[in-house]
């Protein structure tokens, strides 16, 4: 196969010279009014969100910000579920909150499709993906996951104390990614730090933004290069040779949709399986009817998942309007809160508690709407074989210390550091 000229030049020469967008001076620190001033990077949200959403639902179901240019946070799993279904009058343009929005021009494609493009084009760029998640394509890749899970056990030989969050959930998903994608396994810390720059540095300057995601595509034209050099069966070949409209993608698809699943396939699959592991090291009651019921574990993961949701998606209004009572400007973010609309008390019986054997549990944590998560099937494959083989072999296991324990800021939420004690 030849090289293809469209991936021999500065990937940053296929962007095309895109404005921007608007730029807004983020607001930092404490907030007085959660209802008025909310932000969703301040350490306090990232501690315990859930009794600020509590309070938001009861007497100010919309939140609103002038923080990021102006945006909007509903709480109600009613207005949640709205917006995540509306894709006339909200745009997806751009999924994550910061302090420049993307120019309009981008849309109906975004940067990272199809998660940022808007209807009719989302279908298609969706339907490009489906083949690699189907149940069947997942269940190929679970031998390797449970090994590999094995072998992170395996290196805690001699410890009385390992951290569940980077000795063992933030590999998860890093492994599974690179080997869908084709790329090289040893650079998990590189990946990492992609996670971490795109999702946790929204307050950085937006020309120190732009440089780090150039940093970013950059890495990924050399994968792509490589690929078209030397093909080979994985998804990134897949991208390279699929079609829309009887032609090849453009660059900057191929690279965006690797992006994407670079991103948000490795940050909120560890943050779930970490996430999980915190309950289960705090709630003994829970973690021992686990190992003497081993055949719950994909009904008690569908309620970690609905309790500790990681993921919170934004969104842009299209036009000035006047919706479920609050007046949105053009421009406007929303944020949607899946995490807050999981435990909507109108939505879910005893919201607040983790009920592991709950029996109808139709929670949001993959989202709603056109944009439901992709990858769904490969998560809970993931978080399903992370929890069985840590059960297997760690039976017994306690929080070393809850004060030590630290979360992600932002809108992708989970343990960064999980100190658990073995035995």
């Amino acid at each position: 196969m030849a090289v293809d000229d469209r991936f021999t030049e500065d990937y940053r020469d296929t962007r095309g010279d895109q404005p921007l967008g608007i730029r807004n001076e983020i607001v930092t620190g404490p907030v007085g009014d959660w209802a008025t001033d909310f932000s969703h990077m301040e350490p306090e949200w990232a501690a315990d969100p859930y009794p600020i959403q509590e309070d938001l639902r009861q007497r100010c179901p919309i939140a609103r910000t002038e923080r990021f240019g102006g945006g909007w946070l509903p709480t109600r799993y009613e207005e949640v579920a709205a917006i995540a279904y509306d894709t006339e009058r909200f745009s997806s343009r751009s999924v994550v909150m910061s302090n420049f929005r993307p120019p309009r021009e981008i849309a109906p494609i975004g940067v990272v499709p199809p998660i940022s493009s808007d209807p009719p084009f989302h279908q298609h760029a969706r339907k490009l993906l489906l083949p690699a998640f189907t149940k069947t394509a997942v269940s190929r890749l679970e031998p390797g996951t449970r090994a590999f899970c094995r072998s992170l056990i395996d290196a805690f030989e001699g410890r009385d104390v390992v951290d569940a969050a980077r000795d063992y959930a933030q590999h998860i998903p890093v492994r599974v990614i690179a080997d869908l994608l084709g790329f090289p396994e040893e650079e998990g810390p590189r990946f990492r730090e992609f996670v971490e720059n795109t999702l946790e540095g929204v307050n950085l300057p937006p020309e120190e933004r732009i440089a780090r995601m150039d940093r970013l595509f950059d890495y990924l034209l050399l994968q792509i290069r490589d690929h078209v050099e030397s093909p080979r069966d994985d998804l990134t070949t897949h991208l390279l040779n699929a079609e829309l409209g009887g032609r090849k993608l453009e660059p900057s698809h191929v690279a965006g949709t690797m992006a994407l699943l670079l991103i948000a396939g490795i940050d909120t699959t560890w943050s779930a399986i970490g996430a999980s592991l915190w309950h289960l090291a705090k709630t003994p009651a829970d973690r021992e009817r686990l190992v003497a019921e081993p055949g719950l574990l994909p009904t008690a993961m569908e309620e970690f998942l609905r309790a500790y949701a990681p993921v919170t998606m934004a969104r842009l209004v299209k036009e000035d309007m006047h919706w479920h009572g609050v007046d949105m400007k053009a421009e406007d973010w929303v944020l949607l809160s899946f995490p807050a609309a999981n435990r909507d008390p109108a939505q879910f019986d005893r919201p607040d508690e983790v009920v592991i054997d709950r029996e109808v549990n139709r929670h949001a944590a993959f989202g709603l709407g056109v944009h439901r998560c992709v990858g769904s099937h490969l998560a809970r494959m993931e978080l399903r074989v992370a929890l069985d083989v840590w059960l297997e072999r760690i039976p017994a296991f306690t929080l070393e210390d809850p004060d030590a324990v630290t979360w992600a800021a932002g809108q992708v939420r989970g343990p960064r550091t999980l100190p658990v004690r073995i035995g």
